[in-house]
């Protein structure tokens, strides 16, 4: 039985990543029509939907009573996200890949501050449904700002043309192939991770009787994050790399905002302290060395990218360790 698990998910993980090809070139054309800069589109378009993977898992296992699994899935995907996928997005891509630094200050700045929060509310070993809507309605906020962004971010573009007669229909018909490799690639990338990759990995780390804590920390945010890490990696391979970068920085945010906050709500979090002390802290870490390492020169090399992946493998055996 062992073996037809392993066989599922490197079956998925082959869809997984042909679906994140036409993810990426959906989003890519949706962006370049709309005069988005990729970046942002990383962090709105590509960020909410790779994160759909942990969203599901996380709010049905608060539902059912694993807190474990919902908290160091959510916390778990975002060191992986930093240390693997954009960590390999860097490591694969033929030339550094360049970064928008006025968005990723402001970016950056947001997101260390949420994550502080979140540690804050965290550290009594219980995220409550009121700290849940709180974090659901930061995000909101979040968007709205999104929504506004050009004037935010200080980002230049083309001053907008009203779209009428022909113009506007030569862009519906523009949108239309984008658009549907744009869907094409989320449904295939979301049903391949859920049903097909974490279906499996739950069932191999059940084989070997591993704890609830090291399954959410590590087995499940593997699987969860790996629409991150096929999308980073695709991206990166075909020359958008900074709409890898948004898509991990949008990711980040949504995991602590959208999923921590949704499961919360759906039942209240309990997580005993010694693993909130660990998972928090390290965490933000991770994060800190990512922003900073992207600050310096405005890039990801590949130097970056193994010294991110240094933190995720030193992480992955810390965890290894304290809760074994």
């Amino acid at each position: 039985m062992i073996y037809v698990n392993v066989l599922v998910l490197l079956v998925s993980f082959v869809i997984m990543f042909k679906c994140a090809d036409f993810f990426i070139r959906g989003a890519s054309g949706i962006a370049e029509l709309f005069n988005i800069p990729k970046l942002i589109a990383g962090i709105v378009l590509v960020g909410l939907a790779t994160t759909a993977p942990e969203f599901g898992v996380s709010v049905i296992a608060a539902i059912m009573g694993h807190s474990e699994i919902a908290l160091g899935n959510a916390i778990g995907s975002v060191i992986a996200d930093d240390g693997i996928a954009l960590a390999l997005a860097g490591i694969v891509a033929p030339t550094a890949i360049l970064v928008n630094c006025r968005i990723l200050k402001r970016v950056g700045i947001f997101l260390i501050v949420i994550d502080f929060t979140a540690y804050f509310l965290a550290r009594n070993g219980m995220i409550s449904r009121w700290e849940g809507l709180f974090f659901i309605g930061i995000l909101v906020l979040y968007f709205i700002v999104l929504a506004r962004f050009r004037s935010f971010f200080g980002v230049e573009g083309d001053t907008p043309q009203p779209d009428i007669g022909d113009r506007s229909a030569s862009r519906m018909n523009k949108l239309k192939k984008p658009l549907l490799l744009f869907l094409i690639g989320l449904i295939g990338v979301i049903v391949s991770s859920r049903f097909g990759v974490i279906w499996a990995a739950l069932r191999i780390a059940e084989h070997f009787e591993v704890s609830q804590t090291i399954i959410g920390l590590t087995v499940i945010a593997i699987g969860t994050s790996l629409p991150e890490i096929s999308t980073c990696i695709t991206a990166a391979l075909k020359g958008e790399g900074e709409l890898a970068v948004g898509d991990i920085l949008g990711a980040d945010i949504l995991n602590v905002l959208w999923i921590i906050g949704a499961a919360a709500i759906a039942n209240p979090i309990q997580v005993e302290v010694d693993v909130i002390n660990f998972t928090f802290p390290f965490m933000i870490l991770v994060v800190v060395v990512m922003l900073v390492s992207l600050r310096v020169g405005c890039r990801l090399t590949k130097a970056k990218g193994f010294l991110l992946l240094f933190l995720y493998v030193l992480y992955f055996f810390l965890t290894i360790k304290f809760f074994m």
